[in-house]
């Protein structure tokens, strides 16, 4: 009986030993040295560091940018969360009700932006905003509306909802696929039942496919605020740069430009941190708005 309970233990500790490894190295050391660096001026090459306290916080709220990057951030969280669920929502529901032989097709093409890199989906894009060769500017001047074209990433206006396009048509698929297998749960009895009391198939989609798959969902949403926050300044990097005018800085951006252009790198430490801060405090109150009663029919 102890043999086998040091089996197990001995079996558990193979088993999380290497991931609480891994979770440390790639997650808790960059945490924890990125808080340490806040405190320190420091170019990020120079071997000399000098302890600044808490002066690089104290920059930060009185820096002007700070929440212009705050705020395109939760622009693009809000656009990004209502244009991928509402098209995934749409996608998942229609391909799944309407029993298409070509779903397997379908669910292919509308995956297939998640398989490229970022870096090929920015430079895709940059293209075809291009304002001479691109080709929304061609579509609006075939259809006769010359009078729409613009420089879409050269404009102050306009640069940062240009971004919002790519970023949702990247997102679909894979939102829509874990819909489809949430939908793919729900039995057709619940749907029957529904019909038979006279319910319209808008009001099943309320009251029955929703309701059942809120987790799916809830998980959606999370993971689409979480990923905005922390890796939208991937797709900012590549197609504005920040620019024009910081226009488009969200916090990731603006800490890589400090950080690793700039070279303050104790600065953009305090950047990331407040990223961290920011993230943590959305997240939570994300899961209390979110949080619905279990339903059971």
């Amino acid at each position: 009986m102890v043999q086998t309970k040091k089996q197990k233990y001995l079996f558990l500790a193979f088993c999380l030993v290497p991931t609480f490894i891994l979770f440390a190295v790639f997650t808790l050391y960059p945490l924890i040295s990125g808080l340490y660096y806040s405190f320190f001026s420091w170019s990020g090459s120079a071997a000399n560091r000098e302890f600044v306290g808490v002066s690089n916080y104290v920059r930060l709220f009185n820096d002007g940018i700070i929440p212009r990057t705050i705020m395109h951030d939760y622009f693009l969280v809000v656009t990004k969360v209502f244009g991928i669920m509402i098209l995934s929502m749409y996608f998942a529901v229609a391909i799944m009700q309407m029993k298409l032989k070509e779903a397997p097709f379908y669910r292919i093409i509308f995956f297939f932006p998640n398989i490229m890199s970022v870096v090929v989906i920015g430079i895709l894009w940059t293209f075809i905003y291009n304002p001479s060769l691109g080709l929304v500017n061609s579509a609006l001047e075939a259809i006769g509306l010359e009078n729409w074209t613009r420089p879409w990433l050269g404009s102050e206006t306009w640069a940062l909802p240009s971004l919002v396009l790519p970023s949702v048509w990247a997102g679909i698929g894979l939102f829509m696929l874990m819909l489809m297998g949430g939908i793919g749960t729900i039995s057709k009895s619940y749907y029957e039942a529904a019909e038979l009391d006279g319910a319209s198939e808008w009001q099943q989609f309320w009251k029955v496919t929703v309701p059942l798959l809120w987790p799916q969902i809830k998980v959606s949403i999370l993971y689409i605020v979480i990923t905005t926050l922390n890796g939208s300044f991937i797709i900012v990097q590549i197609m504005t740069g920040g620019g024009p005018n910081n226009s488009t800085h969200v916090m990731g951006s603006y800490l890589y430009q400090q950080a690793f252009q700039q070279y303050n790198f104790g600065y953009g430490a305090t950047i990331g941190v407040m990223i961290l801060v920011i993230s943590l405090l959305t997240v939570f109150i994300l899961q209390k708005l979110l949080r619905r009663e279990k339903v059971d029919y």
